[in-house]
């Protein structure tokens, strides 16, 4: 697993982001049964950067707190078997990992989210990151029934890692 990762945020969230990001992506990929090795891009940055993102890349004129660019276009979500036959170019060439995608975090939301919702930056950091993972790995939450199967495998990887709302 390779995380390309890069904090231009200047606002200290208090933990290790890449750490933390690093048991994230390890235990979504093991949870969703990943068969490969895979990489992703992780860029923390602030609420004005986000929203020139959001702004440029989906039209939306407003910050956000997770931004998710998958490589990978999935019939189903969460099934790789197609991916052997039909996506070479969702490999890298030097590593043979599969590339997954860019997640964009604010820091600014993280540290706002924590304190609206009550519970603990590393929570609402790592919630993020598995929400995002869900989206790289072909989930979306565009429907009443797509959103629950969603928040469902949100909270069982967070729960994996022993992280809770508290």
């Amino acid at each position: 697993m390779t995380i390309d990762f890069e904090n231009e945020s200047s606002l200290d969230l208090g933990l290790d982001l890449y750490g933390v990001a690093q048991d994230v992506v390890s235990c979504a990929l093991d949870y969703m049964d990943c068969p490969y090795e895979a990489q992703v891009s992780i860029l923390i940055t602030d609420d004005d950067e986000i929203h020139r993102i959001n702004l440029e890349q989906r039209q939306i004129d407003r910050p956000t707190d997770v931004l998710s660019f998958p490589m990978v276009n999935y019939e189903t979500p969460g099934d790789f078997s197609f991916l052997e036959e039909d996506s070479e170019d969702c490999f890298d060439p030097d590593s043979g990992e599969l590339l997954l995608g860019d997640i964009v975090i604010s820091a600014d939301k993280v540290a706002a989210q924590a304190e609206e919702y009550g519970h603990s930056r590393r929570r609402e950091y790592a919630f993020l990151i598995a929400h995002s993972m869900l989206h790289l790995m072909g989930y979306d939450h565009m429907t009443p029934e797509d959103a629950a199967e969603m928040e469902r495998l949100q909270e069982e990887i967070l729960q994996q890692l022993g992280i809770s709302r508290q």
